[in-house]
C-alpha cells in the first residue's frame, strides 16, 4: 500500500483525509516529529499547498500531500481567502475564545451591514501532491454558499458554523461528516487527487 505523508499536525484533518484516501496508508507529521514547520508565505492556495508538500517530500523521501483552503467572500473581494486561518491576526492569537472563534466573529462584524442577498461566498481547497522524484500536481475543489448572520451547528471547525451550503439550507457545521465530505471543497479536491493515483 502506498504511503502518503500529510503535511499537517492537525489530527482532525488527518482523520478527515484518511476517510477520503482509504486506498492509501496515510500518516501525519506526528510520525515525523523533526519535520520542518513551513510558513504559508504564498498568495495563492495552490502556492501554499505546494510549499508544504515539497518540503515534506524532501524531508521524508515519501510522497507528500498538503492542502491550503479558505473562505472567499464576494462582498470582501474574495477575502479572507488565503488569510482565512489568520484573519484576526495577533488579536485572534490572544483571544480567550481561540483563533477560530475570533476569526469567525471578526468576519461577522465586517459583514454586519451587508444585505443577505449580497453575502455569497465559497470555500476553496487546493490539494498538492508531490513525489520524491519532483513530480507534482495540484487539484482544486470548491463549495458554494453564503455567510449567515449567526453560527449554527456543532460539527466542523473554522467558519463552518456561519457558512450555509448552497442548496442545503444548513451550515457546514450542521452537516453529518459523510454529507460534508460529499459536498465539501476538500472532498472534491482530494477525490480528484486520489483518482490521479489510481484509487
Amino acid at each position: 500500500m502506498t504511503t502518503l505523508v500529510l503535511a499537517t499536525r492537525n489530527q482532525g484533518k488527518v482523520v478527515e483525509l484518511r476517510d477520503l484516501l482509504t486506498a492509501f496508508d496515510v500518516v501525519g507529521l506526528e510520525s515525523f516529529p523533526d519535520a520542518p514547520e513551513v510558513p504559508e508565505t504564498e498568495l495563492t492556495f495552490a502556492g501554499n499547498a505546494l510549499l508544504k508538500a515539497r518540503a515534506i517530500a524532501a524531508h521524508t523521501g515519501l510522497t507528500a500531500v498538503s492542502d491550503d483552503s479558505g473562505l472567499c467572500v464576494d462582498a470582501l473581494n474574495g477575502m479572507p481567502g488565503v488569510l482565512s486561518a489568520r484573519w484576526s491576526g495577533r488579536y485572534g492569537t490572544a483571544a480567550p475564545e481561540g483563533v477560530d472563534r475570533a476569526n469567525l466573529h471578526l468576519l461577522l462584524d465586517q459583514l454586519a451591514d451587508v444585505q443577505d442577498f449580497d453575502r455569497a461566498a465559497h470555500f476553496v481547497c487546493a490539494a498538492a501532491l508531490v513525489h520524491p522524484d519532483g513530480r507534482e500536481e495540484v487539484f482544486e475543489g470548491r463549495m458554494e454558499g453564503r455567510v449567515i448572520r449567526a453560527p449554527r451547528g456543532a460539527n466542523g471547525f473554522g467558519y463552518d458554523p456561519i457558512f450555509e451550503v448552497a442548496g442545503q439550507g444548513r451550515t457546514a457545521a450542521e452537516l453529518a461528516p459523510h454529507e460534508k465530505s460529499a459536498l465539501s471543497h476538500r472532498g472534491h479536491a482530494f477525490r480528484a487527487l486520489a483518482a490521479s493515483l489510481g484509487a
